[in-house]
C-alpha cells in the first residue's frame, strides 16, 4: 500500500501487512489529532519505504511521559507515522487515514476504551479493551513472529563491529 501527507510532498510506501492495527481512544491520542480515537498500523520501519520527500521528525509529549516521534510532512505538516518509546525506534504507527485506501486497515482492536467518547459506538463484534492488553493474547501468530526476527536482526546488528569506528 502507498500512502502520503495532504500536499503530496511526502509518499511512502509499506510492505506487507501490518503487525496489527490500533483504534487508540486515549484522551491524549484525541487531543492529537484532533478527533475521537488515533488509527495507526503498526509496521517494523523497514517495512515503511519513503518514496518521496523526507519527514520532519517532532517530539511531543505522551502521557507515558517517555514521549514520542511524530514523522510530518515539512510543509503541510500531516503527521504520517509516529515511533513511541515503548517500541523505539524499530516500529513505527503509521496513521491509516495517510494511506491511499485506508480502508484496507479496519482496527483489529479498540485500545482505551474506558477514555472513549461516549457516543462513539464500536461495531457489534469488535475487540476491544479498556486499557492495554497483553501482546502475547492478542497479536497474530505471525505478527510475534516477525517481531521475534526483527528483534534478532536489531541484536545482531548491534553486535557486528563497526569497520568505520575504530573502538568497536
Amino acid at each position: 500500500m502507498e500512502g502520503g501527507c495532504g500536499c503530496g510532498r511526502l509518499r511512502y510506501r509499506v510492505e506487507g501487512a501490518p503487525l496489527i492495527v490500533h483504534a487508540c481512544h486515549c484522551t491524549w491520542c484525541q487531543r492529537e489529532t484532533g478527533t475521537v480515537h488515533a488509527l495507526n498500523a503498526l509496521y517494523e520501519a523497514d517495512h515503511v519505504v519513503h518514496t518521496a520527500g523526507e519527514p520532519e521528525i517532532v517530539y511531543t509529549p505522551s502521557a507515558s511521559g517517555r514521549g514520542q516521534l511524530i514523522a510530518r510532512c515539512p510543509a503541510c505538516k500531516v503527521a504520517i507515522w509516529s515511533n513511541y518509546a515503548q517500541a523505539g525506534p524499530a516500529v513505527r504507527f503509521v496513521r491509516v487515514g495517510t494511506l491511499d485506501t485506508p480502508g484496507r486497515c479496519p482496527p483489529d482492536i479498540h485500545i482505551y476504551t474506558s477514555t472513549k467518547l461516549p457516543w462513539v459506538v464500536l461495531p457489534p463484534g469488535a475487540k476491544a479493551v479498556a486499557e492495554f492488553y497483553d501482546v502475547a493474547a492478542v497479536w497474530p501468530a505471525g505478527s510475534r513472529d516477525r517481531v521475534r526476527a526483527m528483534r534478532q536482526r536489531l541484536r545482531e546488528q548491534a553486535a557486528a563491529p563497526d569497520p568505520a569506528d575504530p573502538g568497536s
